[in-house]
């Protein structure tokens, strides 16, 4: 009798762990750690960006974000940027709502420059310039049950090095992006 009392104990403790592991690794859809977006918004003007996030807990993430301009034709000065960042969120849901970012960016822009001598436009298209930049932005997200996410965000940084070889001095963030948490 004792010994069929230790075998039912021990298979119901073994059982009992079994679930609360499945239960830790399934979680909520929306408190997943890792999620992949694409920027439509750019996508609709000819360039590509996908970003991937990382939340560290509630309210905090990291990521990486890419962008490459894909449709030479239009008017864009940019060629390629990368993005990582830091993100604080303020909201009452998991790694959702009102946030905070810090960014770095390395990018690439056309070298071109507009010069004005005694009155005279000069237009000088030098290499294609590399350069760093630091920068804040803000912005909301918002994650359905499914694990969907969209978000709404700007942020403007400043180049550091390069600004004198080129007219671009800042790098503009704006996204209205949709991806998925998993």
């Amino acid at each position: 009798m004792k010994a069929k009392l230790i075998i039912i104990a021990t298979l119901f403790a073994l059982n009992t762990g079994v679930a609360q592991n499945q239960k830790d690794t399934l979680g909520e859809p929306h408190e997943k750690k890792n999620e992949v977006k694409l920027n439509v918004y750019f996508t609709a003007l000819g360039l590509f960006e996908a970003t991937y996030e990382r939340n560290l807990n509630r309210k905090s993430s990291v990521g990486i974000t890419g962008l490459y301009v894909f449709n030479q034709n239009r008017d864009e000065d940019t060629n390629f940027l990368i993005s990582p960042f830091y993100r604080r969120y303020f909201g009452k849901k998991y790694a959702s709502g009102f946030f905070l970012e810090g960014f770095g960016t390395f990018g690439s822009t056309d070298g071109k420059q507009l010069t004005d001598m005694d009155g005279n436009l000069t237009l000088n298209e030098g290499p294609d310039v590399l350069d760093f930049s630091l920068g804040f932005g803000f912005g909301s997200k918002w994650v359905t049950k499914s694990g969907i996410t969209f978000e709404v965000m700007v942020g403007l940084g400043l180049h550091l090095f390069n600004s004198h070889k080129t007219d671009h001095n800042s790098v503009n963030r704006r996204a209205l992006s949709i991806g998925y948490r998993f």
